[in-house]
């Protein structure tokens, strides 16, 4: 039987992993911009993520468009081919060095040490994001240099709030399924979406132990009270912890399992 780590965690990559507000955050804006002249400001993107639906930016896109009142409302196969040209500026198929977009202003919220620590710790890790695979694999295979790490990303099962994904990811993770038998699992995101998630997983999957940790974006950490509220709408939507950052999740998360 495989052998079963003390604990399982599992990582949204954006907002978590890596920092987007220059990247897919400025590209809804800039895609929306695109078509209807505007440009929405980072309070409207909040608050659209802290509904919980929207975990996939491309649809977010379309539906600030909507709120907006602009028409005719764009093909949805235009609008992903703008925000791809903004994002990647390339073909997210082809070589990473050839990308020009925004993609390529993403400060990394955590370094290689990081991982390495999770695993000294014996807790296995992966990740459930809702971001394009090409873009998943840039940030974890070429800068983190993670060899082949563990990943369901957008196609690869429904997008969150559906616990498709995360389940999926965690069981063999587990070593041997899930169940009450199994390890705890933890999911780290910056979404209402991401903590629903987790809430799902539990009733999919009542016997597991599922821990729900949650951390404010990036572009809130210097606004404290957005911040404030943006951690607030965390707590009420039921995440088990909100921690100051991805880096402190080590410490924060073995003082739940004690």
């Amino acid at each position: 039987m495989p052998t079963r780590p003390q604990a399982v965690v599992l990582f949204d990559i954006d907002g978590v992993i890596r920092d987007v507000s220059g990247s897919y955050r400025r590209a809804i804006v800039e895609t929306v911009h695109h078509f209807a002249g505007q440009r929405p400001e980072p309070a409207a993107i909040d608050a659209l993520k802290s509904e919980g639906r929207w975990n996939n930016d491309w649809e977010a896109s379309l539906e600030l468009l909507r709120r907006s009142g602009h028409t005719p409302l764009p093909a949805f196969e235009a609008l992903v081919a703008v925000f791809e040209t903004f994002y990647f500026g390339g073909d997210p198929e082809g070589d990473p060095s050839h990308w020009r977009g925004f993609i390529g202003d993403e400060p990394l919220l955590v370094q290689p040490p990081f991982f390495a620590a999770l695993t000294a710790a014996d807790l296995a890790y992966g990740f459930v994001s809702g971001a394009e695979p090409p873009s998943c694999r840039y940030v974890l295979q070429t800068r983190l240099a993670l060899a082949d790490p563990p990943l369901i990303a957008m196609g690869d099962a429904p997008d969150k709030p559906d616990p498709t994904g995360l389940l999926r990811l965690a069981a063999p993770l587990a070593g041997g399924g899930l169940g009450e038998a199994a390890p705890p699992v933890a999911y780290l995101g910056d979404t209402v979406a991401d903590v629903l998630t987790v809430q799902r997983a539990r009733a999919q999957c009542p016997g597991q132990r599922f821990l729900s940790l949650a951390v404010a974006p990036p572009h809130l950490h210097g606004q404290p009270e957005a911040r404030a509220a943006y951690e607030t709408r965390l707590r009420e939507a039921g995440a088990d912890g909100v921690i100051p950052s991805t880096a402190s999740l080590l410490r924060e998360l073995l003082a739940l399992l004690d």
